[in-house]
């Protein structure tokens, strides 16, 4: 016994060691690619498309105190190159707000709410794909996928500039046409309304309980009212969250998205401490290293939980309305603010799989939340069950308005495309909000589990909107001379990838679901 406590201590010595050094890759990788000219911040593109911006802009935006921008002197450096060639610049010395404007939210505000954007319920669902993958494959996987999506944020952010689009589908129109920006607003709708259902499951799986587990209420209070699982949530969606999503801009919605990181870290911080005291205690199970494909449901089980682990990071429809309402934004500035991003929830997600993992061994749930109504073994259990799954309520609830903006954005560019802006009509905005949650409310009381959603909008809405339309996008960079060899490789290699995630994903789900049935 004592020979066999060694050697999982020496194990866990090990790994965490590995994941140590698998950090500091993910950082040193992020912030020094564009040393190896891979992710280069610099993008060069011909002088008709700089001129044709200036030009739009200078006739568009006004100084604050309503003087014409061509009084101010802008000053660009081209490189030239031959007297016969066009002249070359930078995207990122050209700031597309004046200097002295300072409306719009600062580097830490479109961190927290593109972090938020990441951070969502796709969080409880990873200590699940861990168990599925083994600690050393998942580990692996939760580095990899952030750092490629961290790469097609950096080529979408480039051409939102070139285009100056404001949101998700123009760029993906400038690309490649309108039929395509149909498409990838279809994929914006159901993705992101998949996810706030997700949300309202999980707030009344926590809170009301379900066929295995206690809720929050029933601990608490005993039988009640609060027991009717579509009442509590339809509460919690009238008192708070339709006040939030009334709000007509994002960067309204910087204070929140702090708070929810800040509950998001609170709960990671909890089950990695729990993890811990009972690792020390010699009170964990030996956990798996790798995938189990002993049989033919272990096999789809795997296959199943990539796409689960590809969904984690996809916030790349946020980019082009977070980088719109940055102050005093450039490129280089929404660069800075995605690798920050990217880094953070790395780490929360790999110490959230890893503790979640540890904790509950095999019987880690679909939603790692549901686990937290048990003895933990340890003192003060109960109040640390109340801690993390009140405080992962709140993250929710504070999370919601933030992907629900986006979806309104996209419903209402694709029903009003020639109207005023959501911000100039408050009816519009009220009526879209007002529907949206009705709907998404309605299929909350249809979906049974986190894990159906999570399979099934990870293979095919989350890495088209991740990963295939950022590569097809920034393909077709190519034609304009703006896209590296390096860049141009990274990009097929995550369009081959995607697509094989995506088709390996949706058979897999298909074939599980008539196995079962």
């Amino acid at each position: 016994m004592h020979n066999h406590n060694q050697r999982f201590f020496g194990f866990v010595f090990l790994s965490g060691q590995m994941c140590r050094f698998f950090f500091l890759d993910a950082i040193i990788i992020l912030f020094h690619l564009r040393k190896c000219g891979i992710m280069s911040d610099s993008n060069q593109c011909s002088s008709s498309s700089i001129s044709s911006s200036l030009e739009l802009q200078n006739k568009s935006l006004k100084s604050v105190d309503g003087t014409d921008f061509d009084e101010y002197d802008f000053e660009l450096e081209p490189e030239i190159e031959d007297e016969d060639e066009d002249f070359e610049t930078s995207i990122d010395n050209y700031s597309f707000i004046i200097e002295g404007t300072n409306k719009g939210s600062g580097i830490p505000g479109a961190v927290f709410n593109l972090t938020t954007t990441v951070i969502g319920a796709g969080i409880m669902a990873l200590p699940a794909t861990m168990k599925v993958l083994g600690l050393i494959l998942g580990i692996i996987l939760i580095i990899l996928m952030g750092i490629l999506s961290e790469i097609s944020l950096e080529l979408l952010v480039r051409f939102s500039v070139l285009c100056k689009a404001s949101s998700y589908g123009e760029v993906v129109q400038h690309a490649m046409g309108k039929p395509v920006r149909i498409l990838s607003e279809i994929c914006i709708i159901l993705n992101n309304a998949g996810v706030l259902v997700v949300y309202l499951i999980i707030m009344g799986d926590v809170m009301s309980g379900s066929s295995h587990h206690m809720g929050v209420f029933d601990q608490l209070m005993g039988n009640g009212a609060w027991d009717q699982r579509k009442i509590v949530v339809l509460v919690v969606m009238v008192v708070f969250l339709a006040p939030l999503c009334s709000l007509d801009k994002i960067d309204s919605l910087s204070l929140t998205s702090a708070a929810s990181v800040a509950l998001a870290v609170l709960f990671v911080v909890v089950a990695f401490t729990v993890a811990f005291i009972k690792l020390v205690e010699g009170r964990i199970d030996s956990p798996r290293l790798a995938p189990d494909l002993s049989s033919k449901t272990a096999i789809l089980d795997f296959l199943v939980a990539i796409p689960i682990m590809t969904n984690a990071y996809v916030c790349q429809f946020n980019v082009p309305p977070i980088y719109n309402e940055l102050k005093q934004r450039s490129p280089q500035k929404m660069n800075t603010v995605g690798r920050y991003t990217t880094v953070l929830c790395i780490l929360v997600y790999a110490s959230t799989s890893i503790s979640g993992y540890l904790l509950f061994g095999k019987d880690t749930e679909a939603d790692v939340l549901t686990n937290f109504d048990k003895d933990l073994g340890i003192r003060y259990s109960s109040v640390l069950n109340y801690i993390v799954r009140i405080g992962y309520i709140l993250h929710l609830i504070l999370v919601f308005p933030v992907i629900h903006f986006s979806l309104r954005q996209t419903v209402d560019a694709s029903l009003f495309g020639g109207s005023p802006p959501l911000s100039e009509s408050k009816k519009r905005s009220l009526g879209l909000t007002a529907a949206l949650l009705v709907l998404i409310y309605i299929g909350s009381t249809m979906i049974p589990n986190i894990w159906t959603a999570f399979k099934f909008t990870g293979a095919t809405t989350a890495v088209s909107l991740g990963f295939i339309f950022p590569s097809l996008v920034s393909l077709r960079l190519k034609h304009l001379g703006d896209l590296s060899y390096g860049e141009w490789v990274l990009s097929w290699l995550m369009l081959v990838l995607a697509v094989t995630v995506s088709i390996v994903g949706v058979v897999s789900n298909v074939y599980s679901l008539q196995s079962k049935s």
